[in-house]
């Protein structure tokens, strides 16, 4: 065994022992010993245990140890603290800029464990809240964690789009009159991006590699025949499809769906593609309507085009509020009145929905009942003074492990409506989690269920739900199911949206900001809401001020 894994092993034990608060001279001792064995000019492996004792800054107790990792490949004090420890929080430890003591910290104070449930925490501007934290810190580490997880080479749609769109404005600018489009993932608006595919049409590939290689944007630029291959400054892949005009929307075709919605369309085709002017026309040759981009996973709705029965996808502009929204009452950074004046203002929308955390969130600042009455007394004052804009009184109410919702009815009967959501014990298995929140579901207060599976894209897994159980609950009590906006959930997954919408579930698009900015993650939430099929007639929020009142009022109304 070499010195430097001796030293790493010495480094994590002491690092373990002052996430545990052993002794601090103990500690110090030891992590002082991974310092001197790293930069020792001989190798210590072979010797004896009364050698290494004489060596400088190990000692009687660490030669020992380090006898003991020789014989055992480990040290039974470390394995005894790893036991004690989950995995997610040692990989924390190994998070650039925050050390054992802040990791403690963001362990045993929040209740985080694992690096996405951090990055998400970052997000929600949670650290700031903590000792020895601040929004510095707070920054730093939330960047050195984008860092950690774009080394996988798998991105978030929200991570690239701006490197991505730099990107296509430099082709525009250096080939002015070519053909270019977005193909691939990007354009279909996947939520996890692994490279960035253009097609360019009339651009001979010579020309095209000789050009990129004076490129500000792409690096390690190469040429394979027609490809452009490069990868931007965050390490993302890039490849450039070089096409004649003729070939051109036939190669985009072909580089923008998934291989299974290619092949189905193609399948369809009797007679060869002959340079087709539009992509229109290659689906038109299959018998079917276009299909929007986003659409193009999979057969999932080849069956609507060949029935011209494709919907018309949602956008931005069909929104006409914000709901599920945190203000300074909890672990926002805004108050209610800026949140409210930035959407009326900047957003033009129509009603913003007010959904700090409920009592359970300790770790957010949740709302006792005192303090949600004290809110609600301030929405009120607002609404009488803001002119042509209303703020509902809702509560991201935690749904409890039994399913209950977090406040008796007698308070839960007050808000205009009630998002529930699960933010604590998610380790479940699917027959506990289906359960629990179907019993939230039939609460008969519950108005939207929040982020259903409490997913994190790229750090966590949700739990696991039966999908088709818990979308009836919805059909069945009249319950929206949220597609949370945050490019970090955008759940509901989009592969379930068709499901419920044919279930007749209403969805609704909610950015669950946490700051003004915040609230613009509602793109995201439109385009995984294009890919799921979703149109404005089925969204809650596209709603305007009068209709979503009426639902509201409907929803109270029935409880008996």
């Amino acid at each position: 065994m070499e010195n430097k894994p001796i030293a790493r092993t010495l480094r994590l034990l002491s690092q373990l022992m002052e996430l545990h608060e052993v002794n601090p001279f103990k500690i110090k001792s030891i992590a002082n010993a991974a310092f001197k064995v790293d930069k020792l000019p001989f190798p210590i492996a072979g010797k004896t245990l009364q050698e290494l004792e004489k060596v400088d800054g190990i000692g009687k107790s660490i030669a020992a140890k380090i006898i003991e990792l020789f014989d055992t490949g480990t040290i039974a004090e470390m394995d005894e603290l790893l036991a004690n420890t989950p995995d997610g929080v040692v990989e924390m430890m190994g998070i650039k800029g925050i050390g054992p003591k802040k990791v403690a910290i963001i362990w045993k104070e929040l209740g985080i464990e694992n690096t996405g449930e951090l990055f998400y925490a970052c997000n929600e501007n949670r650290l700031i809240e903590a000792k020895g934290f601040g929004l510095k810190t707070q920054e730093e580490i939330r960047k050195a964690i984008e860092f950690r997880m774009a080394s996988n080479g798998k991105f978030l749609f929200a991570q690239v789009e701006k490197e991505a769109n730099e990107l296509m404005d430099e082709i525009k600018a250096v080939f002015p009159s070519a053909l270019k489009h977005f193909a691939g993932e990007f354009r279909r608006s996947n939520d996890i991006i692994t490279e960035i595919v253009v097609v360019i049409g009339s651009i001979d590939p010579e020309i095209a590699y000789n050009t990129f290689l004076q490129s500000n944007i792409l690096k390690n630029v190469a040429q394979n025949e027609n490809h452009i291959s490069g990868e931007l400054g965050n390490g993302l892949l890039v490849d450039i499809i070089c096409t004649s005009n003729g070939e051109y929307y036939k190669e985009l075709f072909i580089n923008t769906g998934n291989d299974e919605h290619v092949q189905a369309v193609l399948a369809r085709i009797t007679e060869p593609i002959e340079e087709p002017e539009t992509e229109e026309l290659i689906y038109t040759q299959a018998g079917l309507t276009w299909m929007q981009p986003e659409l193009r996973e999979g057969t999932t709705f080849i069956e609507k085009a060949e029935k011209n029965e494709l919907p018309t996808l949602i956008i931005t502009h069909d929104l006409k509020g914000s709901l599920h929204n945190h203000s300074t009452w909890s672990d926002g950074v805004n108050t209610v009145e800026e949140m409210a004046l930035y959407c009326r203002d900047n957003l033009k929308l129509e009603y913003l929905g007010m959904c700090d955390h409920s009592k359970s969130a300790f770790y957010a600042k949740g709302l006792s009942i005192e303090r949600v009455l004290q809110q609600q007394e301030e929405i009120d004052s607002l609404n009488k003074k803001l002119d042509g804009f209303h703020i509902f009184k809702g509560i991201e109410s935690d749904i409890l492990y039994d399913g209950s919702l977090d406040y008796p009815d007698e308070i839960l009967k007050k808000f205009d409506f009630i998002v529930a959501s699960v933010h604590s014990i998610l380790k479940m298995d699917e027959a506990k989690a289906t359960s629990r929140l179907i019993t939230a579901i039939e609460n008969p207060y519950t108005t939207i269920l929040g982020h259903p599976t409490g997913r994190l894209l790229l750090s966590r897994g949700g739990y696991p739900i039966n999908y088709k159980k818990v979308i009836d609950a919805c059909a069945a009590n009249n319950v929206i199911i949220e597609i949370n906006a945050n490019p970090l959930r955008l759940d509901l997954d989009w592969r379930w949206h068709q499901y419920a919408l044919d279930k007749g579930v209403w969805l609704s698009i909610n950015p669950d900001a946490h700051r003004l900015e915040g609230h613009l993650d509602m793109h995201y939430g439109v385009l995984a809401a294009r890919k799921g099929g979703l149109n404005k007639e089925m969204c809650l929020n596209a709603l305007s001020l009068p209709e979503i009142t009426k639902v509201f009022e409907k929803k109270r109304s029935a409880v008996k």
